[in-house]
């Protein structure tokens, strides 16, 4: 059983609660104590920094939050063949950073409403409707997903970042998110 703000969740709903709640809170963790630089720093060879991890996350789940309401995703347009570009790159690249005038306490607490409203759709959303996804290339066409499947995905997809964001973690400062 959980419990929420104004209600009482239980079974499936309060298991979903749940599984997301720990997946963020190891999330937000790898951010702990850290600077606006530290957490813009690429610490591995990738382009990936705490920072922009979790602006990416909380993108990610704001867009699946839409899904789950109106069945449409913001994002790339995939609905044609598209050649990435240098340019496109560099663009996608940067999201994965602290942008100019953005700082970690800015993108946590940004993440902290997104996760707010997606928490509020597990509560309250028909767990067996479901939308098409959008077209894209790492999906078979004519795929359903219900909302359901969406809420374990995020866990997924967050679980996943936060075990990018340990690595970056123990990179810059050799704090360890487990261990």
């Amino acid at each position: 059983m959980t419990t929420t703000e104004n209600s009482t969740v239980t079974g499936e709903r309060a298991d979903i609660l749940h599984a997301l709640g720990k997946a963020r809170h190891f999330f937000r963790f790898t951010a702990q104590g850290l600077t606006d630089e530290q957490a813009n720093t690429q610490s591995t060879v990738s382009a990936l920094t705490i920072g922009g991890l979790i602006k990416h996350v909380a993108e990610v789940e704001r867009s699946w939050g839409e899904f789950v309401r109106t069945g449409e995703q913001s994002g790339p347009d995939f609905s044609e063949e598209v050649e990435f570009t240098p340019e496109m790159i560099a663009e996608w690249e940067a999201k994965f950073r602290l942008a100019e005038g953005e700082t970690i306490a800015g993108v946590l607490a940004d993440y902290e409403q997104v996760a707010a409203a997606t928490d509020e759709l597990v509560r309250t959303a028909d767990l067996d409707a479901g939308h098409e996804l959008p077209q894209a290339p790492w999906q078979p066409p004519g795929e359903f997903w219900t909302n359901r499947r969406v809420f374990l995905h995020l866990v997924a997809e967050i679980a996943q970042h936060s075990g990018h964001a340990d690595i970056i973690r123990e990179a810059i400062d050799g704090q360890k998110t487990m261990g």
